[in-house]
């Protein structure tokens, strides 16, 4: 539960930072309170969702990263919708925005993946070593 509470923060902050690019890139000078929560919610649905999603494997790693990133354009559709989103970010901004959060958790996922097995090899062979010495 906390991984997913840390997660929802981490995705929300990245939205937002994206956000504010895109304002500052494109002129706007205005960025709504009510937006902030309107992306926490989104993102709470998203990994929500994506929780779900995990629960069905499949052989090819890229059915299922169509699966989850389809769903998370889904929900920042709807959302966009339900909020009106659509009247200052054009679709395709909140498109990019969902495959490149996307991406960057992957490989942040990736990354730390890597770093626990290394962790575990590390204790694996001080036990081995450990058992070894106390054999002898």
């Amino acid at each position: 539960m906390k991984k997913t509470v840390v997660n929802i923060m981490a995705t929300t902050g990245s939205a937002l930072i994206l956000l504010a690019l895109f304002v500052v890139i494109f002129g706007s000078k205005v960025m709504y309170l009510n937006t902030l929560f309107e992306i926490l919610g989104a993102n709470i649905v998203i990994h929500l969702g994506l929780l779900l999603t995990q629960k069905f494997e499949s052989r090819y790693a890229i059915f299922e990263f169509l699966l989850d990133v389809s769903y998370v354009i889904a929900v920042l559709i709807i959302f966009g919708l339900i909020f009106d989103w659509y009247s200052s970010v054009p679709v395709w901004v909140l498109v990019i925005m969902a495959v490149v959060i996307y991406v960057f958790g992957l490989f942040v996922n990736i990354a730390r993946t890597r770093k626990d097995a290394k962790e575990m090899d590390e204790l694996l062979q001080k036990r081995k070593e450990k058992h070894s010495n106390t054999a002898s």
